[in-house]
């Protein structure tokens, strides 16, 4: 089984999620933010870089993650990401609809890009479905996993840009999971980590 770490924040909702024993069992580790710069990263094998971090501390960790990447680490990151620190990263802010599901004719736009891939031997489309703050368009050679309909990623797999691997998603289930609301994102996590832990990622 990978060896997982966790960016922490301390905030309310990232205590809940990466404490609640279903998933702390596949965490090694929880790294606090302020922390990140001294902390060793070398025996672990992912590092899960959550949604909702202190900006300043994100982006003043962006070498020390990157390093980490080109070491042939995996990272994990839980999005919206708007700020430039991921590799290649071409990110599109669009407008947030947080109750399409009680439209008429109602559709959350998402596709499943990439059927086969083994992330989805834990997860189906359904799982990862909520709402949705911004697309990235990736480097070309990634894989696209989630797409919007017109192919923005919401969730995608780089192992162009770095040594390493980056799996990048818009979708926050930690934040909401943590917040005690969208019971999506419980399945997703109930899915995700023991991929990450296991799963085949390369």
């Amino acid at each position: 089984m990978r060896k997982i770490a966790v960016v922490y924040s301390g905030n309310s909702a990232h205590y809940r999620t990466f404490n609640e024993p279903k998933y702390r069992k596949f965490i090694a580790e929880l790294i606090y933010l302020p922390d990140l710069l001294e902390a060793s990263l070398e025996n672990y094998d992912v590092l899960i870089v959550p949604s909702q971090l202190n900006e300043r501390l994100l982006l003043g960790a962006k070498e020390k993650i990157l390093a980490f990447a080109e070491q042939g680490g995996v990272v994990a990151a839980f999005g919206p990401q708007p700020w430039e620190w991921l590799p290649n990263q071409k990110w599109e802010e669009r407008e947030t609809n947080f109750w399409w599901w009680k439209e008429k004719g109602a559709s959350s736009g998402l596709v499943l890009a990439a059927p086969q891939h083994d992330l989805f031997n834990y997860i189906t489309l359904e799982d990862a479905t909520w709402h949705q703050h911004g697309v990235f368009w990736p480097v070309n050679g990634a894989e696209k996993l989630i797409t919007t309909d017109d192919g923005g990623a919401v969730l995608y797999v780089d192992k162009i840009s770095t040594a390493g691997t980056w799996i990048v998603t818009t979708l926050d289930p930690d934040y909401h999971f943590g917040s005690y609301f969208m019971p999506a994102t419980e399945r997703f996590l109930d899915g995700f980590l023991p991929w990450l832990a296991q799963g085949k990622i390369s």
